[in-house]
């Protein structure tokens, strides 16, 4: 059974970007936030050089990586072909307007 932690309101996270959620071991957790308020968390490093994701451009349910232009779903936090590889995915859920993050 998990238990959910409050991280932020839903408003706090700009559409079509992120919020970072930092962690002392595991690397740090990206939230983000779709144009239509979908929300997802991956692990906060690209499978290809482990840049930022949370500085990456959000578009529809995919993230650009801000060093090499790769494609990370958000859903599912694979690289979208002929990239290959894939990130970490943690469960959020909104209610009543706030993000809790699955710990």
């Amino acid at each position: 059974m998990s238990n959910w932690k409050l991280i932020c309101k839903l408003d706090d996270i700009p559409q079509l970007g992120s919020r970072v959620v930092q962690r002392q071991t595991g690397g740090d957790i990206a939230i983000f936030r779709t144009s239509d308020d979908g929300v997802f968390a991956l692990h906060d490093k690209c499978p290809h050089k482990n840049g930022p994701l949370s500085q990456g451009i959000v578009h529809g349910k995919r993230v650009t990586c801000p060093l090499h232009g790769w494609n990370i779903g958000l859903d599912d936090g694979h690289a979208v072909a002929p990239d290959v590889g894939s990130c970490s995915t943690f469960q959020v859920k909104v209610e009543d307007g706030a993000v809790y993050l699955a710990v």
